[in-house]
């Protein structure tokens, strides 16, 4: 498939700003500074001032959606890997997966309503606190727009994994398995990502249950789409 010139400018650009983002938050360790904040606003840098909608950037970059495929088949790795802990926790780690779900979209659907927003941003907000390959499948099961839901999904990974570190200085979580299931349930790769940095354990506890999260999400689905 041919790649027309404005295609392969964002492709390259979105690239390379991942590289120097993510080499340049190995130098300095500056959550500011990691590739879910940064690339975002060095594209917005860009596309703002050559009037570049979001849908004209979506068109020129979705090899990047269908990259998302093989990454939610590449999840059966962590359950996998931690099977032997899933066995041992799993009634702890389903009751803190249903708390976490039920609060992050009560809170989401009660906050859109509370603002009066659109119904097609408000089901596209719901899905915000699981992964981004789980989110989208399941935003447009919902009748949201994906995309925007990816877009919401990236505030709350970062946030959460912001506030995330801040929680773990107040709530009295001593074990690895409630530290790292903290960030899994609420910040999703984000929030893998700063697991990771708090300890190797935590970071496999995040990883395993944000894949939970997700897959309990979309066997929910249904029954979401009769709620909302």
């Amino acid at each position: 498939m041919k790649l027309e010139p404005m295609s392969l400018f964002w492709l390259a650009l979105t690239v390379a700003a991942y590289l120097f983002s993510r080499w340049l938050y190995g130098r300095t360790g500056r959550y500011l500074l990691s590739p879910l904040v940064l690339v975002p606003a060095l594209l917005l840098a860009v596309a703002i001032p050559l009037h570049t909608a979001y849908a004209e950037y979506a068109r020129n970059t979705h090899w990047l959606i269908g990259v998302l495929g093989p990454v939610t088949v590449a999840f059966a790795v962590p359950i996998w890997q931690q099977r032997a802990m899933l066995a041992r926790h799993w009634p702890a780690l389903l009751l803190g997966m249903l708390a976490g779900s039920l609060a992050s979209i009560s809170s989401s659907w009660g906050l859109a309503h509370l603002l009066a927003l659109d119904e097609s941003v408000s089901l596209s907000l719901v899905p915000r606190s699981i992964t981004t390959p789980f989110a989208m499948p399941l935003a447009h099961d919902l009748g949201g727009v994906p995309e925007l839901t990816a877009v919401f999904v990236m505030f709350t990974g970062v946030l959460g994994a912001v506030f995330g570190g801040l929680l773990l200085r107040v709530l009295p979580l001593r074990t690895s398995l409630a530290r790292g299931a903290l960030f899994g349930v609420g910040a999703h790769g984000a929030g893998v990502s700063r697991a990771h940095e708090v300890g190797g354990e935590e970071g496999s506890v995040a990883g395993l249950v944000m894949v939970l999260t997700g897959l309990l999400n979309l066997f929910a689905a249904p029954l979401l789409a009769c709620l909302l």
